[in-house]
């Protein structure tokens, strides 16, 4: 099963200041100057029973993009194996190009989590790691500068993958069933 989204719009930033790190009385911060040099999307797919991530970067997210994403993901599976997408109902997933996907390769089914928990989406959690070890912290010379650092921690992530594993607190607040449509 795979949890699948994009992050979109990364901005490849240029900042003109270096990081200041956190010291006694004084947040890590960095400095309020930065030259935008473009923006680049994230396809991931987290494969929930090993932890492992595929990801492709892309100019931008659109449906074509995304078949070609859910194409490399297919192409890594053992053939005619049964695969769950499990994604948002962004529309870039509901288009006649997705449709046709599904058509031709009759072992893929997509389900849609609900419209405003991203959270059940575990791909999300992993998205929120790499905002904080790469994206907020980071400067990119270029979109491409950019697309290799993202590539280069999806490798290093993979080197020991491990499953994401939820855990609560409070046993209450538990969702006990959750419906996929």
């Amino acid at each position: 099963m795979f949890r699948v989204d994009e992050k979109t719009a990364i901005q490849a930033l240029d900042r003109k200041d270096r990081m200041l790190p956190l010291s006694p009385g004084r947040a890590e911060s960095h400095g309020f100057e930065y030259k935008r040099n473009g923006t680049l999307s994230l396809f991931a797919a987290l494969n929930t029973a090993t932890g492992e991530v595929l990801g492709k970067t892309a100019p931008r997210h659109t449906s074509e993009q995304f078949v070609a994403f859910l194409t490399d993901i297919v192409a890594g599976q053992p053939e005619q194996r049964e695969i769950h997408v499990i994604c948002d109902n962004v529309s870039s997933h509901k288009t006649r190009r997705v449709a046709d996907f599904l058509a031709a390769h009759r072992n893929v089914q997509m389900h849609s989590t609900p419209t405003y928990p991203s959270w059940l989406n575990q791909v999300e959690n992993w998205f929120s790691r790499i905002q904080r070890d790469v994206i907020s912290r980071g400067i990119f010379t270029s979109v491409r500068d950019l697309g290799r650092k993202l590539m280069r921690y999806i490798r290093e992530h993979n080197k020991d993958p491990k499953p994401i594993k939820w855990k609560y607190n409070d046993p209450s607040q538990r969702i006990h069933q959750m419906q996929i449509h």
